[in-house]
């Protein structure tokens, strides 16, 4: 082959692969003003004043609009018994979110700076913002206590799927009334079998609170399972209490809590199944939800809860008893990270 024909093709080749890298950023842009086009037949969502103040307004809820248009990824609210109606947007964008007690935790999106990167931000009953901390990595889960107290969140620090095991976390527990912030579970003292435990492979995630503002409950991961812990801000430990627990939920009256379990011989990219857990007793009892729930539920009272599904315009909200009874119904399309105020 002559130095020429060489040349030709080398040229060609640099032609077809710029054709390719300008085609696929015509596809992501045109991808990116559909999400910027409301859809038919979406909810009706109008800008205003969006409030986490207990009895503002009645009970309501709260969480990150996912419905294609200008207020995409905005958080907005919707009266409680009206779930699927008119939906007011706050011009505040949020990729996970909690609220409790007038306070909230946004894990949002950081673009201000050289390399684009994620925060969490701390909102007043207002959404103004309080507090801003840096993320180590991708935003995965967030929580905050009954009181308003404490804030939680997990990011994902590699990888970016529970689903495999090929991935680390970090989960960062702050209070709201002194602005001290535990940056990693990690450093907290692990209890395992009623002795101390160290591993390099430790990670956390998945906090929720009990009404106390000191007791906890997360995941712990290591070894290759995994394990409810019941944690203990004061005295910074974690003791493991059963194994197979992911993204516990506790109910409001402390009582109980839901988690998804991995079952045998489910797919490992969907293996999980929500189930109850008496924290008393030790039964657990699976919910009527036969689909794989990658979500930390949200509790709407106690004897509900709340999480989300795969929909058409990213993720729709269900509901289903908490006691194993009846059957999950759709809460909410095109919504995620639900906070039920009031």
């Amino acid at each position: 082959m002559t130095l020429k024909r060489r040349i030709l093709i080398l040229t060609a080749a640099v032609v077809l692969l710029a054709a390719v890298g300008v085609l696929a950023v015509l596809r992501a842009s045109s991808r990116a003003d559909e999400k910027n086009r409301a859809q038919a037949g979406g909810p009706q969502i109008t800008r205003g004043e969006v409030s986490l103040k207990p009895g503002d307004g009645g009970r309501r809820i709260v969480f990150r609009n996912m419905a294609w248009g200008p207020h995409r990824d905005e958080l907005a609210t919707v009266p409680a018994a009206g779930p699927e109606g008119a939906r007011t947007a706050s011009g505040v964008n949020c990729l996970r979110f909690h609220a409790a007690a007038g306070a909230g935790i946004c894990l949002q999106a950081d673009k201000g700076g050289v390399q684009d990167g994620y925060r969490a931000v701390v909102l007043d009953a207002g959404l103004k913002e309080v507090s801003a901390h840096p993320l180590a990595g991708i935003p995965t889960r967030a929580r905050v206590s009954p009181g308003g107290h404490l804030a939680a969140w997990t990011v994902f620090v590699g990888g970016d799927s529970y689903a495999g095991t090929d991935f680390s976390t970090r989960t960062s527990v702050l209070d709201l009334r002194t602005g001290k912030l535990d940056a990693s579970l990690e450093d907290f003292t692990v209890l395992k079998d009623g002795k101390p435990y160290r591993s390099a492979d430790v990670n956390f995630w998945g906090v929720t609170f009990a009404a106390d503002e000191r007791t906890f409950y997360a995941t712990l991961a290591t070894g290759g399972r995994t394990h409810l812990v019941r944690g203990d801000l004061a005295e910074r430990t974690v003791t493991t209490l059963r194994e197979n627990v992911e993204c516990p939920s506790l109910s409001p009256d402390g009582t109980r809590v839901v988690f998804k379990k991995r079952v045998p011989g489910l797919p490992a990219e969907a293996p999980w199944r929500l189930y109850a857990l008496d924290l008393a007793s030790g039964a657990e009892i699976p919910l009527a939800e036969e689909r794989s729930v990658d979500d930390q539920v949200v509790w709407t009272d106690d004897r509900t809860v709340v999480y989300s599904l795969p929909g058409d315009f990213g993720a729709d909200l269900y509901s289903v008893p908490a006691d194993g009874s009846g059957a999950p119904a759709r809460l909410m399309a095109s919504a995620l990270a639900p906070a039920f105020l009031g």
